[in-house]
């Protein structure tokens, strides 16, 4: 598999060069060229195969040139001695929806995946090299404590993490500042949207590059999407028959390459129904989907922190699968949008219903699931997945909030709860993360 710029489709790289590059140099995102079809692997997956092993099935399959069997099997054992879990609940309204649990890693979220498999692939290309990379990534919440656990004290890697000052929870700031090393925490005076244009704008800088190898570590980098795109994979092959007749992923997004995973997963050949893009008022996806016009703004800030961008990379990836027509991409993908006093009355109804703690980004996809049934979206799903992508844990006060009891706290986080915090306050400039970046490497 070789990937090409989203802005450029004569330029070609293998996947080693898009892993550490991260960003396209025309500031596109790297996306895959070919379309392997893995129907016939998907078929001989059984819920008896485990996360770790599936993925090693997966990765030479997928790039047979640059990952052996054997390099597959130890990529894979050393980024997921973590497993996703699928488990039911049982909504008000009639229907089957399944949550997906992604939250059992090192940081108790989804991000663990990509970010695991990320450190490990890096890892195992960077073994024969004397190099030195540095790893620049931007976050909304997860993905920065995703990455900082992923890559902590790993050989030959820096990395810096921007996130946005004052609007990420505090368990989620104290993940992300509290290991030092070569974990670097750079609080910005401004929006998620500043973080990423400044880390953006510095992939794209000559002068930075010339001095630093820069890669990323978020979604931009196609070494995250990869991975995310296995657990859509392990999870239908944990449904049953009857379920994977008419399956529905909804997945609650903010930068969108959650869901642009599941959809790489569908173009390989997993035989999924529809998706829903589930998001809180920052809607400008679902707006686009029911308009066909893309009006990117200012996010503004909800209680699913994680999901608060209002114009998301991944967009740019997702128009190109579809061939950048909009009543295709309208087909396979149905947008939902839900309010924080929805999302609320949704953890509190199913702690009360059933004593299940969920956290604000899940409790929206359960939401959008419910909405998806109720209203008589099509086609009708004899089963929709929904992914779970954080622990209630990490998001203490708004549980708290919702339900009047305090989730209990899994070891991971309880661990960093006391840990003093180590970050550099910055201003949403970009030549002052240059002016960062080349004094410190």
């Amino acid at each position: 598999m070789q990937f090409t710029s989203t802005r450029n489709p004569a330029l070609r790289v293998s996947f080693r060069e898009a892993v550490f590059k991260g960003l396209a140099p025309d500031g596109g995102l790297y996306h895959p060229i070919e379309t392997p079809d893995l129907r016939d692997l998907f078929r001989s997956f059984t819920p008896s195969l485990s996360f770790a092993d599936l993925a090693a099935l997966l990765l030479p399959r997928l790039f047979p040139e640059e990952i052996s069997r054997e390099a597959a099997g130890q990529i894979a054992q050393r980024a997921f001695p973590f497993s996703p879990a699928l488990k039911e609940i049982h909504p008000e309204i009639q229907g089957n929806i399944k949550i997906l649990e992604l939250f059992h890693g090192p940081s108790c979220a989804f991000k663990d995946f990509g970010a695991c498999f990320l450190a490990a692939v890096m890892e195992e290309f960077l073994k024969d090299e004397a190099a030195h990379a540095v790893i620049l990534t931007a976050t909304s919440g997860d993905t920065g404590s995703a990455v900082a656990r992923a890559f902590y004290r790993r050989n030959n890697i820096d990395v810096v993490i921007l996130y946005p000052s004052q609007r990420v929870s505090p368990l989620q700031e104290k993940q992300l500042t509290t290991l030092g090393e070569n974990i670097h925490a750079l609080e910005v005076k401004g929006s998620f949207d500043d973080c990423q244009r400044m880390v953006k704008e510095a992939f794209v800088d000559p002068q930075l590059n010339r001095k630093i190898r820069l890669t990323s570590a978020n979604s931009i980098n196609i070494g995250r999407l990869i991975p995310q795109a296995f657990y859509y994979i392990w999870a239908f092959a944990n449904l049953s028959p009857a379920e994977q007749e008419s399956c529905i992923f909804c997945v609650p997004s903010g930068n969108f390459g959650n869901l642009t995973a599941g959809v790489l997963a569908w173009t390989w050949g997993l035989p999924v129904k529809r998706f829903i893009a589930a998001t809180n008022i920052n809607k400008v996806v679902p707006e686009y989907l029911q308009e066909g016009i893309y009006k990117p703004r200012p996010s503004v800030k909800t209680l699913s922190n994680a999901m608060d961008v209002g114009n998301p990379s991944n967009f740019e990836r997702l128009s190109k699968i579809f061939s950048e027509n909009h009543s295709q991409m309208h087909r396979q993908i149905e947008g939902i949008w839900v309010t924080d006093e929805e999302t609320l009355a949704t953890i509190q109804r199913y702690y009360k219903a059933e004593g299940i703690f969920l956290d604000p980004h899940t409790a929206l996809g359960v939401q959008a699931s419910e909405r998806y049934l109720k209203d008589g979206y099509t086609p009708r799903p004899n089963c929709i997945v929904t992914l779970g992508t954080a622990h209630p844990g990490k998001f203490l006060e708004i549980v708290e909030q919702a339900t009047g009891k305090i989730p209990p706290l899994p070891p991971q986080l309880q661990a960093v709860l006391e840990l003093p915090k180590k970050a550099t306050m910055i201003e949403n400039s970009t030549e002052e993360l240059k002016r960062f970046l080349i004094e410190k490497f």
